[in-house]
């Protein structure tokens, strides 16, 4: 879980911890659009005191998925040894699939924020970018995805098939389907 900024009081810190905890059950019941004040209530709080931990939406979530973040680049390191490029470049993007689909919402406030260096959310987009980055080049230079195919345009469209899969909840397989449709159209 994300650690309180060093330097917090006691009680600052518990409230920290209680404001991420209970933002992650709530926006895993709610999605990612659940009410602030909720969580704040949830937490024993008020919402001033979660604005002053969170200054906003983006920077609660941020914090609330900083543990999953960490989890993908920890895999795309693990993955940069495969004897398979492309094989891992897909494993990957199917990771950050599953947990742009993990919370309601997650993968529009995801897409938005890529567009937003401002945004706290996207605080995590220049490591993904970076450990996507790793994965594709390795893909392109074994010839299996041509050349021109950009990491960011890939993140984007993994947000947008998780999205796709979130407002299809009656087609469990939407998701692979898709993906297996975009990295066809990856091929060198």
């Amino acid at each position: 879980m994300a650690n309180p900024p060093a330097g917090m009081r006691a009680d600052a810190r518990r409230n920290h911890t209680r404001l991420i905890a209970e933002a992650r059950a709530t926006f895993a019941q709610h999605g990612a659009d659940a009410s602030l004040e909720d969580v704040a209530k949830r937490a024993g709080v008020g919402i001033g005191t979660l604005y002053r931990h969170f200054p906003n939406r983006h920077a609660l979530l941020n914090a609330v998925f900083a543990d999953a973040v960490s989890d993908l680049l920890n895999r795309s390191r693990e993955l940069l040894d495969d004897p398979q490029p492309c094989t891992a470049l897909v494993d990957w993007l199917r990771a950050v699939i599953t947990h742009a689909s993990e919370y309601r919402g997650l993968s529009r406030a995801l897409m938005s924020a890529s567009h937003d260096e401002a945004s706290a959310l996207a605080q995590c987009s220049g490591p993904m970018r970076e450990a996507g980055s790793a994965l594709l080049t390795r893909a392109q230079r074994a010839g299996s995805v041509r050349t021109g195919v950009s990491i960011g345009d890939l993140l984007q469209l993994t947000n947008a098939i998780a999205l796709a899969a979130e407002e299809t909840p009656g087609d469990p397989e939407l998701a692979d389907r898709l993906l297996a449709l975009t990295l066809r159209g990856l091929k060198a």
